[in-house]
């Protein structure tokens, strides 16, 4: 039986949620336009709600294996949970080596997108989130990433090596942190160096077809490698009968960061599979419960915004 006290918290949660008024995708921002006008695919979808009582701002990566977007269920779905929950969102469509790079191999012989495109992505979202952090109505410091599948490696990853400051490469100053103030990995790839964890189409995608044979390589993007004490807080969940990435990845990053002393809480559910997102008739009924789960941890975090 919960305590009487999470029972309570849920309803506060619910309560504010009710009164939040719906909003839509707003005018998506070409994140890397002001720098030299490539990669024009790369956006973020803002999802601004009326209001937002505690200030927050979470960038939505969704996954793919590093090939491609789940955008509809893992990233517009999410926004606009998060959104009528009184949260900022923002859906990044990060480089990705593509369906084509997936299919033909092709980045072997000519290149491709691979490892750190993706980094560089987030990174450059959070300096643009927080620079306009004012006109949407939240606070520079309360800036977060959610991250499914492919999407929960890269969030974890800028929780990880946010020393680096990859958007240098593009010759951009950074200007503000690249720390996300939290991360939200949800079933999320972690290692790429164990022979029965690794889910080889992410590796392949993020290291590209010559760097993911690499030890060196699988080594610096396994996240229970890399994991800093003094990382930002962590919501971790998964499911043990995903048949897509294995839960044991998930273990692997909670040890991780038990080890670490990182605060975290970490959610595993028996039932649920992958790929759900923020939509509950793609979930169990045991798993569908990790969106409250998550306000009632970002409301531990945040408060009403005090």
């Amino acid at each position: 039986m919960r305590r009487v006290c999470d029972i309570l918290a849920e309803i506060v949660v619910l309560v504010l949620v009710a009164f939040v008024a719906p909003c839509h995708a707003g005018t998506p921002v070409r994140i890397w336009e002001d720098v030299d006008g490539r990669d024009g695919k790369v956006k973020l979808v803002p999802f601004i709600p009326e209001e937002n009582p505690m200030g927050v701002g979470v960038i939505v990566c969704p996954g793919g294996s590093y090939f491609w977007h789940d955008y509809k269920t893992e990233g517009e779905g999410v926004a606009q949970w998060l959104c009528d929950s009184g949260i900022a969102a923002f859906v990044l469509t990060y480089r990705t080596a593509t369906i084509g790079g997936y299919i033909t191999h092709a980045r072997g012989l000519f290149g491709g997108v691979s490892h750190p495109a993706m980094i560089q992505d987030l990174q450059r979202a959070l300096q643009v989130v927080r620079g306009n952090a004012a006109g949407w109505g939240i606070d520079s410091c309360r800036v977060g990433a959610m991250g499914f599948s492919a999407g929960g490696h890269l969030v974890m990853l800028g929780a990880e090596l946010y020393g680096t400051d990859f958007t240098a490469m593009r010759g951009v100053g950074s200007g503000c942190s690249l720390r996300p103030d939290f991360v939200a990995p949800i079933y999320p790839v972690v290692t790429f160096t164990d022979r029965e964890l690794t889910h080889k189409r992410s590796r392949r995608a993020a290291l590209g077809e010559w760097g993911s044979r690499k030890v060196s390589m699988r080594d610096s993007l396994s996240l229970e490698r890399h994991v800093r004490p003094d990382g930002p807080p962590v919501f971790l969940v998964n499911c043990i009968d995903d048949p897509v990435v294995k839960y044991g990845n998930s273990v692997l990053l909670h040890k991780a960061l038990e080890r670490a002393g990182v605060p975290h809480v970490y959610h595993q559910y028996k039932t649920g599979g992958h790929g759900f997102g923020a939509d509950d008739s793609k979930c169990s009924d045991e798993c569908r419960a990790w969106k409250n789960e998550f306000l009632i941890w970002l409301k531990s975090l945040y408060g009403n915004g005090q």
